[in-house]
């Protein structure tokens, strides 16, 4: 089986043969469908998801019930790969955001063939230290960015994983994801909107200039671009 004739994840993609034959015979497609729930905090996993498209939420918690995002995952990742590798408790909540497809395995799968292939381990401990530079560089930016360059970085990952303009979110559950107040990005998206960089209705935001919204962004959408590319190479 060619590359190109294997599930459209970019991990996937860049196994050899050998390692991928490995995974196939365990791997299902199934559907992502909004809002649901592929791990909690603290709970045991039973799967393992490597994204078609769409785009899942990485958050963690406080006690209160407050949840910020961390990182979002999609076709250029694997959903509880660091997990499974370890004890198979969730470290943090996962939950679909944009609807799409993905190659799901049971967690048993998953570790013996990271047993038995040292490149699909090697590739799996690379891809989390991705998500561990993404998730430390939102953190440096939600703590020293304005909410206007994080909105901007926010909507050029969920771009990149959609690969299309038109995202259909609500500014509540951006507000939510980013934490910080729906006014907040209610003005910012205004702004934006007024500058002709997005457009949004109710439910749908779409990136009308690009460029400008790089520009608008902080140096953190290119910081966590960079480290991925580095580490399990860059989106097709």
């Amino acid at each position: 089986m060619t590359a190109s004739s294997r599930p459209p994840n970019q991990l996937l993609e860049r196994l050899d043969a050998a390692d991928f034959d490995l995974l196939r015979p365990h791997l299902a497609t199934v559907a992502m469908v909004r809002e649901s729930v592929l791990g909690e905090a603290g709970v045991a996993l039973k799967h393992v998801y490597f994204p078609h498209d769409g785009s899942v939420s990485i958050t963690v918690g406080l006690s209160e019930g407050q949840r910020i995002e961390v990182a979002m995952l999609g076709r250029d990742s694997v959903v509880g790969a660091g997990a499974a590798l370890a004890d198979g408790i969730a470290p943090a909540h996962a939950v679909v955001l944009f609807p799409g497809t993905a190659s799901m395995l049971e967690i048993a799968a998953f570790r013996a063939v990271a047993a038995a292939s040292a490149p699909f381990r090697s590739l799996m401990v690379r891809h989390e230290q991705a998500i561990l530079a993404h998730a430390q560089q939102s953190l440096l930016c939600n703590t020293l960015h304005p909410v206007e360059a994080r909105l901007a970085r926010w909507l050029l990952r969920a771009r990149d994983l959609s690969n299309s303009e038109m995202l259909p979110l609500t500014q509540e559950a951006l507000a939510h994801m980013m934490g910080v107040r729906r006014n907040a990005i209610s003005l910012v998206a205004h702004a934006l909107q007024q500058a002709g960089i997005i457009h949004y209705t109710r439910g749908q935001i779409e990136i009308v200039d690009l460029q400008a919204l790089e520009t608008t962004s902080c140096g953190c959408y290119s910081a966590v671009k960079a480290q991925h590319m580095r580490l399990v190479g860059a989106l097709p």
